[in-house]
């Protein structure tokens, strides 16, 4: 996990207790799980606006161009 040996993260898990105390570590997970969930939900929200816009760019590039679009008189 990201280079971390499990002596780093006892010594990482010892000073987030003793920073925030027992009561508090579930408490700071759980926001951190809603948090975590919340950008996950915004990141395919995103990425789905990105898809609907490409295709509606794709249509709209596709689409064969009129006589009124190409500036000759009738």
């Amino acid at each position: 996990m990201m280079g971390l040996g499990m002596q780093e993260m006892i010594v990482i898990f010892l000073i987030v207790l003793l920073l925030f105390g027992a009561k508090k570590i579930p408490d700071l997970a759980r926001g951190i799980g809603k948090g975590m969930g919340e950008f996950k939900k915004a990141k395919q929200e995103f990425e789905r606006e990105i898809t609907v816009g490409e295709g509606e760019g794709k249509k709209s590039w596709e689409r064969p161009a009129t006589s009124e679009s190409t500036g000759h008189p009738h």
